[in-house]
Formats: C-alpha cells, structure tokens, sequence
C-alpha cells in the first residue's frame, strides 16, 4: 500500500487526463477563490492601509536592508510555526502542514507525470503521499479534540461544528478517506469506489469552499508576519507601549495558558 502509487492503478478505469484536468480545476479553485475571498472581505485595503498608517507612526525610516532582512526572519518563523508559544499546537501546525505539503505536491507529480503504471512510479513517492496524509490525520485530530480553543478553553462539546471549522473537517475528510482508498484499492475490494468517490467529494470540499473556510489565511499570515516585524522595527507598534522586561506579578502565581 505504502509504495504503490493509488492513481496509477485507478487509471485502468479512469482515464489519467480526466484526473489531470480535475487537479487543474481544483488550483484554478483556490487561486479564484483566493482571489474572490481578498476581493470580499476587502483584506488587501485593509493591509495596505494599515501597512500606510505604519509607516506614517514609525519613528524611524526602515532601510532595506532591514526589510529584507525582517523578511527573512518572518519566514523563518512561519516555516516553524513560530507563532505558537505552546508546543503542542506548534507540534501539531507543523505535521498539518508539512503533512499537507508533502500529500498535495506527490499528489500533482503522481497524476501528471506517473498517472499510469508505466514508467513505474519511484517509490518515494507514494511513501511520501502516504506519509503526508497520516501526519495530516496526526496532526489535525489531534488539535480537533484536544487542542481546540473552543473545547479547551470554553467547555463546548468536540462535536460542535462551526463554519470557521469547515477548512480542518474538509483537509481531514480528504486525507482520511485517501487513506482508506489506498489501502482498499490496494486489497483489491469491492468497496473502493466508495472510498473513491468520497474522497473526491471531500478534496472538492476542500478546494472549492475556499472562500467560506480559512484556507485563504495560509497565505495572510506571512504578509501579517512580515508587517508585525517592521511595525516592531520602525518603533510604531500600533501605538502600543513596548513590552517590560520584568513584568509586575499580582497575587498569586498564574497557570500557564494552555491554548495559544
């Protein structure tokens, strides 16, 4: 299961550019929706205007040295999720999104380039897919039972579902049941177009309603990232005062924050 390539197979009966032209559907989905997101919801005037608002607080002029050199830290910071200060969440970002990584990039070079048995599929690559969903799974369980704000923090019930859980549910749905397509595929079972057929209609889920879901947010957060570090540079800060290095402690000592 671990080392064949599941779409190779599939195209005994589907043809490979039937799969092909669905993938391209799928990026032609979230670049739209994307784009229509930014458009609604007006976050790009938002970001440039309060990038502008900065800029005109800043008590100093950022050279460019310093802009690439704080963009480099940002993205440091995002490659390890240096947002969250707890380590479980961090942990768990991280194998959701390399995990994620790793599933969606074998899964394009699979269906464009090794979409038929021959040539044969190098095996990393569907160690690599495989792989990639579990740590999905991994990760993304784990933070929808034990590390969700909502539950941990306010007591609702791990069942309740939002629309702001739409993105998490969907990329679960979709890496779980390509799992399970894989492994009944791959025991030959009857059950497998099942399996099939809800794993299309998850991963359609997941592409499709990028503009109801915070998929759109992977790619707000390093342009926040990066803003945050030159308001930090250019003294500005939102007109917030600056961080104490010994911060006064009343009564007595807290609980450590479990959640962010």
């Amino acid at each position: 299961m671990f080392t064949d390539n599941p779409f190779a197979g599939l195209s005994a009966s589907v043809s490979p550019m039937i799969m092909q032209a669905y993938v391209v559907v799928m990026i032609i989905l979230v670049v739209g929706g994307t784009l229509y997101d930014i458009q609604h919801k007006r976050s790009a005037h938002y970001f440039f205007r309060i990038w502008r608002s900065a800029i005109g607080a800043g008590k100093r002029q950022v050279t460019d040295g310093e802009v690439l050199s704080r963009a480099i830290q940002a993205v440091g910071e995002g490659l390890v999720s240096g947002e969250f200060c707890n380590a479980r969440r961090r942990i768990a970002h991280l194998l959701t999104m390399y995990g994620f990584l790793a599933y969606a990039i074998t899964t394009v070079i699979m269906v464009f380039w090794y979409a038929t048995p021959s040539p044969p599929t190098p095996t990393l690559l569907p160690l690599l897919w495989h792989i990639g969903a579990l740590m999905v799974c991994a990760g993304g369980y784990w933070f929808w039972f034990f590390l969700r704000i909502d539950v941990t923090a306010e007591g609702h019930s791990p069942l309740r579902i939002v629309q702001a859980d739409l993105f998490i549910l969907s990329l679960l749905a979709s890496t779980t049941m390509a799992l399970i397509w894989s492994f009944l595929q791959a025991a030959d079972s009857a059950w497998a177009n099942v399996a099939l057929g809800l794993y299309v209609a998850a991963t359609t889920v997941l592409f499709g309603a990028v503009p109801w879901s915070k998929f759109s947010h992977m790619f707000y957060k390093p342009a926040a990232a990066l803003q945050r570090r030159l308001e930090e540079a250019n003294g500005s800060r939102k007109n917030l005062p600056f961080p104490t290095s010994k911060p006064e402690i009343f009564g007595s000592a807290r609980k450590a924050p479990r959640n962010y």
